[in-house]
């Protein structure tokens, strides 16, 4: 028969989460074994039923099948007592299989339920690790291909990541007994708690080398230079971060590499300024250029020069458009534009003659 978490707790089945918690506080606070009049069975039940209420999910699996187990749910009762009809999920529907959470740790819950020890989740994999990455303007422009050198732990040649001298093999830990994880007691103002972390001893594994690598001290791991190649799209944008997955640190006693995150830094460039995806360039005109209506030739990022002509009546304050001749658009098709910044120089000097002669121009122009 399926126990009352409710009636266990003492609340209604409309309680609230605080309600919920300040019941558990009360009686976890009366029953814990270490009180004077404590009781360890009381507790335990206690502690099961707050464990269920207070999860949210748990609570509404609770609600509607009686039981917080994930596979309570499943046609057929008790598993294993009629077969389990497969094609309904008692209720979950075949659209909904992502209430079921993560299903691996739901089965590892379920097996360690019948008796059968899961597999023992090792430690973390390695830290993931940022650099920066500094390119040019022009390398931006075409894309590129990067080389970098990362100074960080890589996986120990000799014995190849496992930690142990070959031909040797591994031994349970003795401080958490091969099980990887050991339990401490905590206490708080609401009594003693246990909490399971992983034993850092044998950092999880639950094994320890019979005979230590001699390079890598048993870690798996050493201290290196990993080489990386970057590819740069075209058009990359400043502070752009590419991610490389599995190479960043290298895990302990073979397990996987944290990613390498690079940042990308766009060098300023002497010429032309980035406007996202424009490029801006500031131009010299000279005066007999902008009376004669001459085309200008303007330069380009790409290295060549684009032949422009000045529109009558432009306003040299403002920036002239030629279009495409910007940057690529990172990641589709197309490119930005190229803004002229025009510089106007008047000569140094001028002659009788030349003054002259543009006086006289100056009455023939019309504007």
């Amino acid at each position: 028969m399926a126990k009352n978490y409710y009636q266990i707790l003492g609340v209604g089945k409309s309680a609230s989460e605080e309600e919920i918690k300040k019941a558990y506080r009360k009686l976890a606070h009366k029953y814990h074994p270490d009180k004077h009049g404590g009781d360890e069975k009381k507790f335990k039940e206690i502690n099961e039923a707050y464990q269920v209420l207070s999860n949210s999910e748990k609570r509404e699996r609770y609600d509607q099948y009686g039981s917080a187990d994930p596979f309570s749910g499943f046609a057929g009762g008790e598993p294993f007592a009629g077969g389990w009809d497969f094609g309904n999920f008692g209720g979950f529907g075949a659209q909904n299989y992502s209430d079921l959470g993560d299903l691996g740790d739901i089965l590892d819950d379920f097996f360690e339920g019948l008796g059968v020890k899961p597999k023992r989740r090792t430690y973390q994999r390695g830290s993931d690790i940022e650099v920066l990455l500094e390119i040019t303007l022009e390398e931006a422009f075409r894309g590129t291909a990067k080389e970098i050198k990362v100074r960080t732990y890589v996986r120990c040649a000799k014995c190849e990541g496992k930690g142990a001298e070959a031909g040797t093999t591994f031994t349970a830990c003795a401080v958490c007994g091969g099980q990887g994880e050991i339990r401490e007691q905590k206490k708080t103002f609401f009594g003693s708690f246990s909490q399971v972390k992983s034993c850092a001893t044998c950092r999880g594994t639950g094994q320890i080398p019979e005979k230590p690598c001699t390079s890598c001290g048993g870690h798996g791991r050493v201290q290196g230079d990993a080489r990386v190649k970057i590819d740069i799209l075209p058009g990359i944008p400043n502070n752009q971060v590419i991610k490389v997955q599995g190479k960043g640190e290298a895990g302990e006693r073979g397990t996987r590499e944290g990613d390498l995150y690079v940042r990308v830094r766009i060098l300023p460039h002497n010429i032309f300024a980035r406007r996202e995806d424009n490029l801006i360039v500031r131009h010299e005109l000279n005066l007999i250029e902008l009376l004669l209506g001459k085309k200008v030739g303007v330069p380009t990022l790409g290295g060549g020069k684009v032949l422009v002509e000045i529109p009558p009546h432009f306003n040299l304050k403002e920036d002239l458009k030629i279009p495409g001749e910007g940057m690529p658009h990172f990641g589709s098709f197309g490119r930005g534009d190229l803004m002229v910044n025009f510089i106007v120089k008047s000569p140094k000097k001028l002659g009788p003659k030349a003054k002259k002669f543009l006086e006289e121009l100056g009455d023939n122009l019309s504007y």
